[in-house]
């Protein structure tokens, strides 16, 4: 605070600190500590959303051996709790990473998630609450408060570049959602069997998480020890109108990817497409993690991900007719590409409406908290609609392409509602 004297009083200016003022308008775009922070994030990411991407095979498998009295739907909640945990988590753990607390947060969510993990691999079979506990609760809180922080830590360094270099970590999830079902089928399928397959995939994560918390660190000082630096207007942020009609564009957009492999088993389709479809789909994830998000740094994210919604909800549709092998492997690379990026571009989406870097944390935070309650509610919705034995795909793959459609004119309303803020086409 200074004194300001005029000719008639003398009053007070608030004047923010010179050295975080620079420090948050002068970003690196590069340098040591920058790249080894985005390696140690793609490791994160590849960890947690890449892993949750595989639960695919876990669904085939319970449903098939170990969990077999139980329905798809289920079998799919302790996937959608897991994936719950990992968006809700963003509330939380975004407050926290505004205030400063990004190592702790990473070293406290690695832990619950590895002893999470090895604990999964003692689940006995047809013993439901283990898994659900194990997998859908513990792993999915360590998730929770590593996945968020692990984003926005990239603002702290990248303004320009932050669209491409979040695309490059969130590209560690594609690599992940490859990587994990080829493993697991393989493990899970073979001699080795689920406990040690489990225990593999486990020291694979332990390897990548030690790694991340050593390499990883922040660049600005927390603002808890700044006195120069105001409180979040967290009144504001909650009270911004196209904010939240982004946010419920987010929330509605239900994904498919736990019954893909279940879709490929039952309509008989080629082995390789049984094991490796899934695999297939999240490779081409990779490039629509990345290459929309270079080009949302160029003309804006909302302008990127409203395209690559609607097609995403478009080729949904699409999934009915791929019961061939080339009509699966179609589906797999456009869909995959195009929801690849509606998932990268989301957290710019929330971040463009940030005023300052410190409300970054908070409002991707608020974002993925919106959307784990879709993300919760949606897969087990589909496997409850998808009425086994029968199996009638027609119903969840409407109610998906419905929601998703739906998400994009949301998107689409509160883009127009940016742009007569902002006054430019731009965003």
């Amino acid at each position: 605070m200074a004194l300001v004297e005029s000719p008639s009083h003398t009053y007070e200016k608030n004047v923010i600190s010179p050295p975080r003022e620079k420090l948050e308008h002068e970003f690196p775009e590069g340098g040591l500590q920058a790249w080894l922070t985005v390696i140690g994030g793609w490791m994160v990411v590849f960890c947690t959303f890449g892993a949750i991407q595989s639960f695919g095979v876990y669904q085939d498998y319970y449903s098939r051996v170990s969990l077999s009295e139980k329905s798809p739907s289920d079998i799919s909640w302790i996937g959608s709790v897991q994936i719950f945990f990992l968006f809700a988590g963003g509330i939380i753990s975004g407050k926290l990473f505004d205030d400063g607390y990004f190592k702790q947060l990473l070293f406290v969510g690695s832990l619950i998630y590895l002893i999470s993990s090895f604990l999964l691999s003692l689940a006995e079979p047809h013993h439901y609450y283990q898994n659900f506990l194990a997998q859908g609760v513990g792993i999915g809180l360590g998730m929770g408060i590593v996945f968020l922080p692990t984003l926005s830590v990239t603002a702290h360094y990248f303004k320009k570049k932050r669209g491409l270099v979040m695309g490059i970590i969130l590209s560690g999830s594609s690599v992940g959602a490859v990587v994990y079902p080829i493993m697991i089928n393989h493990l899970f399928n073979g001699p080795t069997g689920f406990a040690w397959g489990v225990r593999a995939v486990s020291f694979l994560d332990l390897g990548f998480l030690i790694t991340a918390n050593l390499i990883m660190k922040t660049r600005l000082a927390p603002r808890r020890t700044d006195p120069h630096a105001g409180p979040i207007n967290l009144r504001g942020i909650l009270t911004d109108i196209p904010f939240w009609v982004a946010l419920f564009g987010t929330v509605v957009c239900h994904p498919l990817f736990f019954y893909i492999q279940t879709f490929a088993v039952k309509h008989d389709l080629a082995t390789f497409l049984q094991t490796y479809a899934l695999s297939i789909l999240n490779a081409a994830g990779f490039f629509g993690r990345t290459l929309p998000m270079f080009i949302s740094d160029m003309y804006g994210p909302f302008n990127v991900i409203i395209p690559v919604t609607f097609i995403s909800g478009c080729m949904v549709f699409a999934f009915l007719g791929a019961t061939s092998v080339g009509g699966m492997l179609a589906f797999a690379i456009i869909y995959g590409f195009f929801s690849g990026g509606f998932v990268s571009v989301s957290a710019p989406v929330a971040a463009s409406f940030s005023y300052n870097v410190g409300e970054v944390g908070t409002r991707i935070g608020l974002m993925t908290f919106v959307c784990s309650f879709g993300l919760l509610t949606g897969n087990p919705i589909s496997g409850a609609i998808l009425d086994p034995p029968r199996y009638n795909w027609v119903k969840p793959v409407v109610f998906s392409a419905v929601t998703v459609l739906a998400g994009t004119l949301f998107l689409l309303l509160a883009r127009q509602m940016q742009v007569k803020r902002k006054g430019t086409e731009w965003i």
